[in-house]
């Protein structure tokens, strides 16, 4: 049975089994979002219980036929399964429903085709759908006829899909070149942010956590933030100023989520590279979420396997409105800030992330008042650079007097480029100038 593929769908039958063979359940509630994230307008829910998939459509004949009839009576366009599915269970499900069947992964997809906004973004999205794409050929050639053995039974329709595989081909290699080279400078810009001693922190989370409006509010970026899953999905950075600290790279990333395609996990390499890379991540947590602890292990799950679950980690609960709590940081045994609780909404408790930022990065601070000759002014601008410099003025002399806070591995930092010493730029005659320079 063959039909034709409308341009876009809306309206969508929803399917969800529980299946005794899993341990580790999708979500359904979840999967109802990510519906809506992805534009449909769910008419129908089925749900049902299985001990294993159906090899032929993943659902039994009972589901089908149930499946088929809300199809229509609703004169749905697509329906989505919170599942991974087959390329054949797929092809077979879109003759026996005579509308277009999606599986889990390609709603996650088709949410990132939308949210790409960037040219890397679009990149990798192009790249994760061709590869998803790839075993899934077969399906959009039902018309044509196939290959067979014997007299007259020979057709073209092999042919279109060797064309097609081998167009496919071309365009991953292209992309992979393209997404190398951003990748590289990238690498480029983290090695620049190294030499300037510029820390790096990297906001990562379960999806719809809040990390963008957190990023704005610290910021000011004005990121788009949405309460949806994927809201945002390319990355963003923005240099912040921390007390104690200095100056900071902030950076917003794609959200995790559970069971998140490895398709995606790989084309998106480049950009969580920056996670990879971070000095200090924030893990930003829904605090109101009743799946609180699962969305936790998730991210710790993706963070090891990008390699990056060995990164110091601050904790930031978000959303602390909807508890109606107090904002607080709390600390380990050895009084280092281990969580932070905030809302991101009202701004209520950002102060005190800033200072549990600054407590972990800023380590050990210099603060006091220096003596820099007029030749020193290489001195005076590094330390201007760094945000260094409280107070200033100048003496009768001409000798600056400048009052100084940055951290210790810093301020050692400029010494030793300048090869001076704190002795060199100590203090020797009482505090006396002409008035602030």
């Amino acid at each position: 049975m063959f039909f034709d593929r409308p341009e876009s769908g809306e309206r969508a039958i929803l399917v969800h089994l529980n299946l005794s063979s899993e341990t580790d359940r999708e979500d359904p509630r979840e999967f109802e979002e990510l519906a809506l994230s992805a534009g449909a307008d769910p008419v129908e829910y089925v749900m049902g219980q299985r001990d294993v998939p159906n090899s032929r459509f993943f659902i039994g004949t009972g589901k089908l036929e149930e499946i088929a009839e809300y199809v229509r009576l609703h004169e749905a366009e697509v329906v989505l399964f919170n599942h991974s599915l087959s390329p054949s269970q797929e092809r077979n499900l879109e003759q026996e429903l005579c509308c277009r069947v999606t599986d889990r992964t390609g709603v996650i997809l088709d949410i990132f085709a939308q949210r790409a906004r960037t040219h890397e973004g679009k990149l990798q999205v192009e790249l994760a759908q061709l590869e998803h794409m790839a075993t899934r050929l077969v399906r959009g050639w039902t018309h044509l006829e196939r290959q067979k053995g014997g007299i007259g039974l020979r057709g073209p329709g092999e042919t279109q899909l060797e064309t097609d595989r081998r167009l496919l081909r071309v365009r991953i290699k292209s992309i992979l070149a393209r997404l190398k080279k951003v990748e590289k400078q990238r690498s480029q810009g983290r090695r620049s942010r190294q030499r300037a001693a510029i820390p790096t922190v990297s906001l990562v989370g379960y999806t719809n956590a809040g990390k963008s409006t957190l990023f704005n509010v610290l910021t000011g970026a004005g990121v788009y933030a949405a309460d949806k899953l994927f809201a945002t999905l390319d990355p963003t950075l923005r240099r912040i100023d921390v007390a104690d600290c200095g100056p900071v790279v902030l950076a917003d990333t794609v959200g995790f989520i559970r069971h998140l395609p490895h398709k995606l996990v790989d084309a998106f390499r480049a950009t969580l590279e920056e996670t990879r890379s971070a000095d200090l991540l924030l893990h930003v947590i829904d605090a109101a979420t009743d799946e609180r602890q699962e969305n936790i292990e998730q991210v710790e799950e993706v963070l090891e396997e990008i390699d990056a679950l060995a990164i110091p980690r601050l904790e930031v609960y978000n959303k602390l409105d909807l508890l109606e709590q107090a904002p607080r940081i709390d600390r380990d045994e050895t009084g280092k800030p281990e969580r932070v609780w905030l809302s991101a909404h009202t701004g209520a408790g950002c102060d005190l992330l800033e200072q549990a930022i600054g407590e972990l990065l800023g380590g050990e601070l210099v603060q006091e008042w220096i003596d820099l000759a007029p030749e020193q002014g290489r001195m005076r601008a590094a330390l201007y650079r760094h945000s260094a410099v409280q107070e200033e003025r100048t003496r009768d002399d001409g000798h600056a007097l400048l009052q100084v806070k940055l951290p210790r591995a810093d301020w050692e930092r400029l010494l030793a480029a300048e090869h001076l010493t704190a002795e060199n730029l100590a203090v020797k005659a009482p505090l006396q100038w002409s008035g602030a320079s």
